[in-house]
């Protein structure tokens, strides 16, 4: 099983980056999917969720209104599109599936992980 994230990059402030996370191995629609991020020595935090079917979403306050995931299961990927960009959306960002959508993602209940692709906002 394999998760491959991309579509990280350097973007200026109000700028915006559209993730990917490709699933292989499993059928995507087995899982629901999720974003976190992580900056070096903090927590890794959710940003993001989507259920199986797409119709039910979850982000967190940081990211609210900004934020937009959405999944296209025929072609077995997520996508994380990312508007209005600001200095504190700096991080690594990690996909993941969980089995269970929990209308909530807090890193708990985590099947698979993918590897990580860099968002850096400059000012």
């Amino acid at each position: 099983v394999q998760l491959q994230a991309s579509g990280g990059g350097l973007v200026q402030v109000g700028g915006s980056l559209r993730l990917s996370c490709v699933v292989s191995g499993v059928s995507l629609d087995a899982y629901a999917i999720g974003w976190s991020r992580e900056v070096p020595g903090n927590r890794r935090e959710g940003v993001s969720c989507i259920n199986i079917s797409g119709k039910n979403t979850w982000y967190a306050d940081s990211v609210q209104g900004r934020f937009t995931i959405s999944r296209d299961n025929a072609a077995k990927t997520v996508y994380l599109q990312m508007n209005s960009l600001k200095p504190e959306d700096t991080a690594v960002y990690y996909c993941a599936a969980r089995v269970a959508y929990a209308g909530i993602w807090d890193g708990n209940g985590i099947n698979y992980w993918g590897q990580g692709t860099l968002v850096t906002v400059s000012s």
